[in-house]
């Protein structure tokens, strides 16, 4: 997830994590809604006046004690009577155990009712509590229905979507299964897990049923294509991304089940299950995310396995997902040639249920040794593009010097006033993430509505002011985007100290929750004939001695004329490769990224006072040695 808090006065700050984006593509024309026009909600959410304190879970004790409501505590959540089911819980909390039905999240404060799927904010369960807000009571904070035009979508790939063993051609039904790997999947299996198959859009049917009464809530397609010698997989949710939280195999788990296997993959699932026999679940989103939402699912299991696939990525979603719901009951299985993903495991006659006896505890002392760590190193050594993050498909020259995003690490970003920071940051945010990277922006400088304007044009790569037709579908392959926006605007004062804490929190924070931070800061004043420098970093040294990544927009128009932009790497503790490379404005489409035909021409930096040599072609002598930092 990304945020950019555009810090106030000489400070802004952009947080990136890693997801997956994924919109409505690969169906038939027959089984698309008709329009994709979205109606505008008429109740606008209220702008915050007042900031929002972080809640403790000491807090939501002591206000669970102080209105007299028992509770019970578990792993990631609170568990309390829910007063959404009726008043006749009963009074003493040994006899309320297994009334125990509200949720509520140790982190956060959001509740759900697990028996009447009724879920709200902090704020929603207190209201409720003290008896203010209308209908809060009678239900009115259930979970959200899909919306009608989903339903009628839903039902109708539903009633036409068959069971494989039921199609008339074998010859059909045994291409589908070679296509996902289930030829070893049996009828049974596919029945249990309610799979079915879609034949026009030749794509499987993974269904989302209500825990409470098991009706038809989304679906989930997965469609084959041929990709060189493998085959490239295409996920669709209806509903959206953002609103499929489908813990896929969720019926099948008995009350009494007490260790579970999470997979990123529905299709894993299915072969865990039948080679193992024990619970499993498809996590909705794979390794992007672990919706909050879920967590309460979850709080029955003792024992958690994770085995969400054979790379180096699966193996940083585990170890993040199993923070969140207490790694001291988390194991996870590391990823290896000898351990790829279930589905594979199985199909190359691998025992995956000794597989899963070698799975390691999430959770350990402050101190490890290398025999720990050994294959940690061997992951990064074999998997080095992934080891290098997510690379940006607009600037690929920023790949040649960065190789890419990764979590964990702080850039500090500047630039000269008006040289276009926001909109290139917009665009290296956005690049990002229409590759997965949940982002999330903070702006102090500029509205919500502005920033999203630019960040529209860039994503459709030409003004829309001059195409309104073209809006609605634009906007709404926009809002697919794992994107968000806080709500900070205003000018702030911000002193050097405050600036200083800032900036090692927001280290710490990338740290301890494996995000990049990317803070915006604004540079000291400096004559316009000269280049800017990492020392021309507002504030004290702090910042760019945190900072893992240092960038630097130069605008050199001033002295050589317009449109002389190009971007520094004056920092890069990843490998120390340090350079830069020229930027050409495109004023139509708001972007800053190479068109295709042009060749844009790499240097590399010497030192921070300007000397710069130009990178010499193939085949001649002489080469500078590149620099790296420490």
């Amino acid at each position: 997830m990304w945020v950019l808090l555009r810090g106030a006065y000489p400070l802004r700050i952009l947080l990136p994590l890693r997801g997956v984006w994924m919109g409505r593509r690969g169906l038939p024309r027959s089984l698309v809604p008709g329009s994709s026009r979205r109606r505008y909600r008429k109740e606008a959410l209220p702008a915050l006046e007042i900031p929002v304190l972080p809640l403790t879970t000491t807090e939501i004790r002591q206000y669970l004690r102080a209105h007299g409501i028992p509770f019970q505590d578990g792993y990631s959540c609170l568990r309390a009577p829910s007063p959404f089911v009726g008043s006749s819980e009963p009074k003493d909390q040994t006899s309320a155990a297994t009334s125990f039905s509200l949720f509520i999240d140790k982190t956060t404060g959001r509740f759900l009712c697990m028996t009447s799927l009724a879920e709200g904010s902090w704020e929603d369960f207190q209201a409720s509590v003290e008896g203010r807000g209308d209908g809060a009571r009678e239900g009115a904070l259930l979970t959200e229905a899909p919306e009608a035009k989903d339903i009628e979508e839903i039902r109708r790939i539903w009633d036409r979507a068959i069971p494989l063993w039921e199609l008339p051609d074998p010859e059909e039904a045994q291409l589908a299964r070679m296509m996902f790997g289930l030829t070893k999947v049996t009828d049974e299996t596919l029945r249990r897990f309610s799979v079915r198959y879609l034949r026009p859009a030749r794509s499987l049917v993974f269904p989302w049923f209500s825990p409470r009464d098991l009706g038809l809530r989304g679906l989930k397609l997965l469609g084959a294509e041929g990709q060189g010698d493998g085959v490239h997989y295409v996920e669709t949710t209806i509903p959206r991304p953002g609103a499929y939280h489908n813990l896929f195999g969720l019926p099948l788990i008995n009350r009494r089940d007490v260790e579970v296997v999470l997979t990123s993959r529905e299709l894993d699932s299915l072969a865990l299950n039948q080679s193992t026999g024990l619970p499993t679940l498809a996590l909705p989103r794979g390794t992007i995310c672990l919706p909050p939402a879920l967590l309460p699912y979850l709080e029955q299991f003792r024992r958690i396995v994770f085995w969400l696939g054979d790379d180096l990525r699966s193996w940083e979603a585990a170890k993040l997902f199993a923070r969140k719901l207490n790694p001291k009951r988390c194991s996870l299985v590391r990823p290896g040639d000898q351990q790829p993903r279930p589905l594979e495991a199985m199909n190359q006659g691998l025992n995956l249920s000794r597989i899963l006896r070698t799975a390691l505890p999430a959770w350990h002392k402050s101190i490890v040794s290398f025999q720990q760590l050994r294959e940690e190193v061997l992951g990064e050594i074999s998997n080095v593009e992934q080891a290098a993050g997510v690379p940006w498909s607009r600037f690929p020259d920023l790949n040649r010097l960065l190789k890419g995003h990764r979590k964990g690490e702080l850039t500090v970003f500047t630039g000269p006033t008006g040289s276009g920071k926001t909109t290139f940051i917009s665009e290296y945010a956005l690049d990002l993430c229409t590759q997965g990277v949940n982002t999330l922006w903070g702006s102090f400088e500029i509205s919500n509505v502005r920033l999203a304007r630019v960040m529209l044009t860039q994503f459709a790569m030409g003004r829309l002011e001059e195409q309104l037709d073209k809006y609605e579908e634009w906007a709404d392959r926009f809002e697919d985007l794992p994107l968000y926006f806080m709500t900070f605007h205003g000018q702030q004062s911000i002193r050097i100290a405050a600036q200083d804490y800032i900036v090692g929190a927001f280290r710490k924070f990338a740290t301890d929750n494996s995000c990049h931070v990317t803070l915006v800061i604004h540079p000291r004043k400096e004559d316009d004939d000269k280049e800017l420098q990492t020392a021309s970093i507002f504030g004290s040294a702090k910042a760019s001695q945190e900072a893992d990544n240092v960038l630097i927009l130069q605008d050199r128009k001033l002295v050589t004329g317009p449109g002389k932009r190009y971007l520094q790497v004056s920092k890069n503790r990843f490998d120390g490769d340090v350079g830069v490379f020229p930027l050409e404005f495109n004023k139509n489409s708001l972007t800053f990224s190479i068109p295709p035909k042009s060749k844009a021409r790499l240097k590399k930096i010497k030192d921070d006072n300007g000397l710069v040599a130009k990178k010499p072609s193939s085949g001649k002598k002489g080469a500078m040695p590149q620099n790296s930092e420490t």
